[in-house]
C-alpha cells in the first residue's frame, strides 16, 4: 500500500474514531452538586428535590428505579427543610398502572405527576399547567390567568443531550412581580393537610384562643389558619410563652408566624406547636384553614425535569425568587471503549515513523534523479 495512503488512513482513524465507536454504559453515575455547594444552596432557598428514575430508564417497566432513586436521592440530600425523605416522583405519560402506583406508595411516595390523568389510591397527582419555562415556549397569558387558590406547575428542563435550553427571562419576571407564593410540590400539599388540621384544632378559653398542631411522620410542614373575631389582640406567644414572630404582608415564602386583619388574623403554626392568642374581651372564633400561605393569590413552583446534574440545571436561577421541585434522575456513567485508546496510541505511535519513511524515500529518490540528471 502506498505509505502516503497508510498515513492518511492512520489519520483519518483518529479523527473519526470517537465518532463513529460506541459508547459502552458501564454503571450509573453520581451527581455530587447534589450535596456540594449547590444542593445546600438549594435546600436552603426552600426547593424539594424528588425523584425521576435513573436515566433512559422507564420506571413503569422498571419497578426496582423507584426505590433506588429515593435512596440515590437520599443518599446525598434531605428532599426538603421540612422532612427528609422524597415525597415527588414525577412519571411521564398521561397513565400509571396499578402495580407502579402500589410501589411508589410502598416506597413512601405520596405525589407524583405531571400529565398523569388516573388518580392512583394514596397518591395526590400534580399537573402540569403552567406550561413550560424555556424561551420561545413559555405561555405568558397562561401565567397571567391563573385561578385563586391554584398551584401552578411549570415545566423547566436545562439540556436535552447535548443541547442546553435557555430560561425566558420576561416569564421569570412576570411571576415574580405577581402576588404568589413561591413553593414546591410537597410543600403546598402538606401545608393544605396542616391547615386543616390546624383548623379543627382551634378552641377559646374566655379572652384566650389556643391553635395545636401535631407532628407528622413525614414532612413537618407548617399551616395557615384564619382566624375571624371581634376585639384587639394582645399577645401571640408559644408553649414556651416566646413571642411569635410577625409576619409581612409580602412575605412570598412559607414560614410560621402571624398576621393581623381587619376582622382578625392569619396563623401559620408549625407541627408540633401549640400557640396561644389572647384578647382583650372574650372570644368567639370562627376558624378557615387556607390554601395559599400567607393569603396571596394563588402558588407557582418550577418542576425541574429528568434533573441529571442540578448545577445545570439551576446555574440559571441563582438570584431568583422562584422555588423549584427538582425531580432527581440518576445519570448513566459513560465508559469509554477500551478500544479507542489503544487504535489512537497506535495511530499516534505509527503516524511519525511512516511520515519519516516517506521523507527519507523522497530524499532518497530525489537523489537518485539528480545522480541520473547528471549522468
Amino acid at each position: 500500500m502506498n505509505p502516503r495512503r497508510v498515513v492518511g488512513l492512520l489519520l483519518l482513524t483518529v479523527i473519526l474514531l470517537p465518532i463513529i465507536t460506541p459508547n459502552v454504559v458501564a454503571d450509573w453515575d453520581d451527581d455530587n452538586w447534589l450535596t456540594n455547594i449547590i444542593g445546600p444552596e438549594r435546600l436552603e432557598h426552600g426547593d424539594e428535590f424528588g425523584c425521576h428514575g435513573y436515566e433512559d430508564v422507564q420506571t413503569v417497566e422498571e419497578n426496582w428505579v423507584i426505590e433506588d432513586c429515593r435512596d440515590y436521592v437520599s443518599g446525598f440530600t434531605e428532599a426538603s427543610r421540612w422532612g427528609g425523605q422524597p415525597i415527588s416522583f414525577g412519571i411521564p405519560g398521561d397513565s400509571i398502572d396499578s402495580v407502579t402506583a402500589e410501589k411508589l406508595v410502598n416506597s413512601g411516595f405520596e405525589i407524583i405527576g405531571d400529565k398523569i390523568s388516573n388518580s392512583p389510591n394514596g397518591l395526590v397527582v400534580m399537573t402540569r399547567n403552567g406550561g413550560s419555562l424555556e424561551k420561545g415556549v413559555s405561555n405568558q397569558t397562561l401565567l397571567e390567568s391563573a385561578e385563586e387558590d391554584s398551584l401552578v406547575s411549570i415545566y423547566w428542563r436545562a439540556r436535552i443531550d447535548d443541547l442546553k435550553l435557555r430560561e425566558d427571562k420576561d416569564a421569570i419576571e412576570l411571576i415574580e412581580n405577581q402576588n404568589v407564593w413561591f413553593t414546591t410540590w410537597g410543600e403546598w400539599h402538606h401545608h393544605g393537610i396542616s391547615g386543616q388540621e390546624a383548623s379543627e384544632s382551634v378552641t377559646t378559653d374566655g379572652s384566650l384562643i389556643q391553635v395545636t398542631l401535631q407532628s407528622r411522620e413525614q414532612w413537618n410542614v407548617p399551616g395557615t389558619v384564619k382566624l375571624q373575631f371581634e376585639g384587639n389582640i394582645q399577645q401571640v406567644i408559644d408553649a414556651s410563652g416566646d413571642d411569635l414572630l410577625t409576619i409581612d404582608e409580602s412575605e412570598k415564602v412559607l414560614k410560621s408566624g402571624w398576621r393581623i386583619l381587619s376582622d382578625g388574623m392569619l396563623l401559620t403554626i408549625t407541627p408540633g406547636s401549640t400557640i396561644t392568642i389572647e384578647l382583650d374581651d372574650e372570644a368567639n372564633v370562627v376558624s378557615t384553614p387556607l390554601t395559599t400561605f400567607n393569603d396571596l393569590h394563588h402558588a407557582v413552583t418550577v418542576v425541574g425535569h429528568h434533573t441529571t446534574n442540578l448545577f445545570q440545571w439551576s446555574s440559571d436561577f441563582q438570584e431568583s425568587e422562584l422555588r423549584f421541585t427538582w425531580l432527581i434522575e440518576r445519570p448513566v456513567e459513560i465508559e469509554m471503549d477500551w478500544r479507542l485508546p489503544v487504535i489512537a496510541i497506535t495511530a499516534l505511535v505509527a503516524t511519525p515513523i511512516a511520515i519519516r519513511w516517506i521523507v527519507a524515500r523522497d530524499q532518497q529518490l530525489q537523489s537518485s534523479n539528480e545522480q541520473s540528471d547528471e549522468s
